[in-house]
């Protein structure tokens, strides 16, 4: 039994070595089978936390912590295997009783020294558990600047999106904001500029929450924002300047947007066990129904934009572009319960769409001079 026990407990230590390094050290997506328990179990807990809070701001707030949450429990849990599995290996070395191996491997594994060997054996046992004690701990502290680099990076540009698509962010909010149709070249320079950011951002995002799936669970600061719906937004607005008007529209940036969009979107859904079709049809029907495709367009006119197509004319190109990432952002948007902000989709909590806040359109008095003779 005391050899069975030990070479159960070297492939528990193995295995929870293997995590470790998939999770902490190689830069790669995979799939962790510890770290992937970890997260649901976490996950369900929250749900359970949240199911009753039927309004969005309530969810939001105690969701804030599940990333926090999520790391801590991952630390505890390659600890305790790791302090199960030296036990376990300790045993057949030890002439006392299992609870006393429980007890040395306690004691090395965290460096207490209460409990010190009496042989090569244990010695060297004993010797691996406090290093590998010392070496997770350190490499989960050295992990956090990682994901807040990776964090602050993602947020920046979500908060710079909001004095453009409002909040939550939107994508005919775009076009309407930035006026088009003036004619002036600036106005294209700039959007080049802004699709080609969105591009990089995309592919940093897609690197960064793939290699490090908990980034997803970190929540923007803001009660409205959403790295989720604020991606979503730039592409539906990509996906309906070239819709609309497509001569006007600066085509390769917006093109380049939407494939890295939609592909960090694929790659990050992968990452975290959702199914992803990586080839959907362009005549397939969206969840985003017609009419509210109408209002879109009809935001997008309030304004200066200049269309070069009917919104019949434009639907069945906005549909084959939109058709790539809407699926998996809508799962996405249910499973992380992002703001539910105007086109992200239903939600099984039965949230209704928020609408974007806008700033009040404040104009001055006209100055009118005093009358002569007086101050």
């Amino acid at each position: 039994m005391k050899i069975v026990l030990a070479v159960v407990g070297s492939a528990v230590v193995l295995i929870t070595w293997l995590s470790v390094i998939r999770t902490l050290v190689v830069p790669r997506r995979r799939r962790d089978r510890i770290t992937l328990g970890v997260d649901r179990t976490v996950d369900k807990a929250y749900k359970a936390l949240t199911r009753r809070a039927r309004d969005y701001p309530t969810r939001d707030e105690r969701l804030a912590s599940q990333a926090a949450t999520t790391i801590l429990v991952q630390l505890g849990a390659w600890l305790a295997l790791l302090y199960v599995g030296f036990a376990f290996l300790l045993w057949p070395f030890h002439d006392l009783a299992l609870q006393q191996a429980f007890a040395q491997a306690g004691s090395s594994l965290f460096t207490l020294g209460y409990a010190g060997p009496d042989g090569v054996p244990l010695t060297v046992i004993d010797y691996l558990a406090a290093a590998s004690g010392l070496v997770v701990v350190a490499l989960q502290i050295g992990y956090l600047p990682t994901l807040y680099g990776a964090f602050n990076r993602r947020e920046t540009e979500v908060t710079l999106l909001s004095s453009r698509a409002g909040t939550p962010a939107w994508g005919p909010e775009i076009l309407a904001r930035t006026r088009f149709g003036f004619g002036v070249e600036e106005d294209g320079a700039v959007m080049d500029e802004f699709y080609l950011q969105w591009e990089r951002w995309a592919a940093d995002l897609s690197e960064s929450h793939t290699n490090y799936p908990v980034l997803t669970r970190f929540r923007s600061p803001t009660q409205l924002g959403s790295w989720l719906v604020g991606l979503v937004a730039v592409l539906d607005s990509a996906a309906l300047w070239m819709a609309l008007a497509p001569r006007g529209a600066p085509s390769v940036q917006a093109r380049l947007c939407l494939r890295m969009g939609f592909l960090a979107l694929r790659s990050i859904a992968e990452t975290v066990g959702l199914e992803v079709d990586h080839d959907p049809d362009p005549d397939t029907e969206l969840a985003l129904t017609y009419d509210q495709y109408l209002a879109g367009v009809a935001r997008i006119g309030s304004t200066s934009f200049r269309t070069e197509r009917t919104p019949e004319q434009a639907w069945p190109d906005f549909r084959g572009w939109r058709v790539n990432y809407e699926a998996v952002a809508y799962a996405l948007m249910d499973r992380l319960d992002a703001v539910p902000g105007p086109w992200t989709g239903p939600r099984s909590t039965g949230d209704a769409a928020l609408e974007p806040v806008r700033p009040a359109n404040r104009v001055p008095t006209p100055y009118s001079p005093p009358a002569q003779g007086h101050p």
